[in-house]
């Protein structure tokens, strides 16, 4: 007996799993939030070089930027024959053009600026002001950034090996503690006593240290909450957690209007996390992951709660049959667990590396398209909101059409397009006028379809990845998926950082080519809609992948044909007896068409 046709004894989708099931949601708010943080405490306003005759008094202010852009803004000419490398946008922020004292030009040199002044309208103080990461100092930003990534990467490989080895349970509670206590460290480290290096060195570990503990959060809560309902409810859980990563956006969004401030905005956050320290008490440990782990004793007693909170009759005999197969399972020499069983097969090989690279291009896509909001024409609060509102609404539709289509045909249609809608940006480039209101109207449409696209894509990854690991090492799978995934986010996150910097709109079309050559790796998955998830590496071999399959087909008819010689012999000797005409007797030849 499979574990999901015992669940379903007992109820799959009854009071307990939706309690649990809720309780895991209110968590997954919580990586949205450290992801995005970072996008309003370490926000670029506007900004330009001060005003060299008014050092201490100059401000972004309508009539200082006048003055400034009069008398020391580089030309259009100035920047193209002096730093082609870049914008011209980028030129005439990041330089300033040399002057004497009564203001005749001496050359046409530039000189990078040596201070800023930037915009208040929309933040009170930044780590990008306070640091000054911006121009030729932008790189800090985007290490720390990247830096956060790498954090992801490691508590995605770490926390999910952890978890497939000590539970799911355990590993989540350590992580809500590591989460509060580097919240709280990103806080109060950068100081002015202590100087930039120091400072910035104890922030990005802090932040590292975020970005492990929520990995250890989000894929082990994801597992979780799939492993404790039936197939026919995965697409549920699988797709309403993903609304909570839209609602901890709209969260943060709500912190960040009203708290101006990067530290004080910092400190909030860290101390929204404390109370999810007690969810130690009210989460559940796995009944699937332990009857895979042998834990029968543990496994019986959860599963014997679930039946008392569902109404349900517990069936000692069905239970003795899933225990036993479970026992026939391990006895097995094929019955491997950890990261070789992964690679334990050419089917199983090659699932598990198309897995690896799909997730590195959702994440590259989505985190790229989810980072550049601040690029959007609109009030960074408007867009950001925008975004997270597009966000939710492409999850809704995901869950309305994958049990009617299925994971494969949503996820390659969704990359397709991606690519088309990013491609567009050309034509409205280059043959509307230059920032008109059509033209940034459209620009605008295209970011919110582009979001909309990217967030469908990655929202099935999340859902087809788990369904096509085994359980043995789903966690361990998932977390090697999340880990290369950050690959993505870093290049993600440099191409907006740095590629912005010679076109705005060349990250766009590089995020699109990429979607395209994942769109046709795609296509060779197997459909996992309705089925059940595979508890061993040799289920997911019975999946087959479409190709294998044809090949597969063809040997066992091939097989078929050519009939054990003795077999044929023993047919035909049993068959003709029960015929006293010659004619209706039966040869070998009869037999083999047979």
């Amino acid at each position: 007996m499979k574990f999901d046709d015992f669940l379903k004894l007992i109820n799959d989708w009854g009071k307990f799993q939706k309690v649990k099931y809720t309780i895991i949601c209110l968590t997954y708010m919580l990586p949205a939030i450290m992801v995005y943080t970072y996008s309003f405490t370490a926000a670029t306003p506007n900004f330009r070089c001060r005003n060299p005759l008014q050092w201490l008094n100059d401000s972004y202010s309508t009539i200082s930027n006048s003055i400034f852009n009069e008398e020391y803004r580089p030309t259009k000419e100035q920047c193209l024959s002096n730093k082609k490398s870049i914008s011209l946008k980028e030129c005439q922020r990041c330089f300033i053009r040399s002057t004497s004292i009564n203001n005749q030009s001496i050359d046409d040199t530039l000189k990078s600026c040596q201070s800023y002044v930037f915009d208040r309208q929309y933040y009170k103080e930044t780590l990008t002001e306070k640091w000054t990461m911006v121009c030729n100092r932008v790189s800090y930003r985007s290490w720390v950034q990247m830096i956060f990534f790498v954090g992801y990467m490691v508590g995605s490989i770490l926390f999910g090996i952890l978890a497939d080895k000590y539970g799911r349970r355990p590993i989540m509670s350590v992580s809500f503690i590591l989460m509060s206590f580097s919240g709280l460290l990103c806080t109060f480290a950068p100081q002015q006593s202590f100087g930039f290096w120091p400072s910035y060195i104890i922030f990005v570990l802090a932040r590292f240290l975020l970005a492990c503990s929520t990995r250890g959060i989000s894929v082990s809560g994801f597992v979780l909450a799939s492993e404790i309902v039936g197939p026919k409810k995965r697409l549920l859980t699988g797709i309403v957690i993903e609304y909570f990563f839209a609602f901890g956006q709209m969260i943060l969004l709500i912190f960040a209007y009203f708290i101006r401030s990067w530290r004080i905005l910092t400190l909030s956050i860290a101390l929204f996390t404390v109370p999810y320290i007690f969810f130690y008490f009210i989460l559940p440990e796995s009944p699937r992951w332990l009857i895979s782990k042998g834990r029968f004793d543990e496994g019986e007693k959860i599963l014997r709660h679930i039946a008392k909170i569902n109404n349900r009759v517990f069936n000692n005999d069905a239970y003795k049959k899933l225990k036993d197969e479970q026992i026939k399972n391990m006895s097995e020499k094929n019955h491997q667990q950890g990261i070789r069983s992964l690679f334990q097969s050419k089917i199983m090989t090659f699932i598990s590396i198309n897995l690896f690279f799909q997730w590195l291009v959702q994440n590259l896509i989505f985190y790229g398209i989810s980072q550049s909001t601040g690029s959007w024409q609109l009030n960074p609060y408007l867009s950001f909101g925008v975004s997270a509102f597009v966000e939710l609404l492409s999850y809704i539709f995901v869950h309305l059409i994958l049990d009617r289509i299925g994971r494969k045909i949503p996820y390659v249609c969704f990359l397709i397009l991606f690519c088309i809608v990013s491609i567009l940006i050309l034509p409205i480039e280059y043959l509307m006028e230059k920032d008109g209101k059509g033209q940034l109207l459209l620009l605008n449409i295209i970011n919110g379809t582009l979001k909309f696209l990217s967030a469908g894509s990655y929202a099935i990854i999340y859902i087809y990845a788990n369904e096509l690991f085994p359980t043995n090492v789903r966690n361990t799978g998932m977390g090697i998926c999340s880990m290369v995934a950050r690959i993505g986010a870093i290049i993600g996150t440099y191409s907006n950082d740095n590629l912005t910097r010679l076109w705005i709109h060349l990250p766009i079309l590089f995020y699109g080519s990429v979607s395209i050559i994942a769109a046709l790796l795609a296509l060779i998955f197997p459909e996992t809609l309705n089925q059940p998830l595979p508890q061993t590496v040799d289920d997911v071999e019975k999946m087959n992948l479409i190709n294998i399959r044809i090949y597969r087909s063809k040997r066992l008819f091939n097989d078929n044909i050519q009939l054990n010689e003795q077999s044929v012999e023993r047919f035909t000797n049993y068959i003709n007896p029960q015929f006293d005409n010659n004619e209706n007797q039966y040869n070998k030849e009869q037999v083999v068409r047979l």
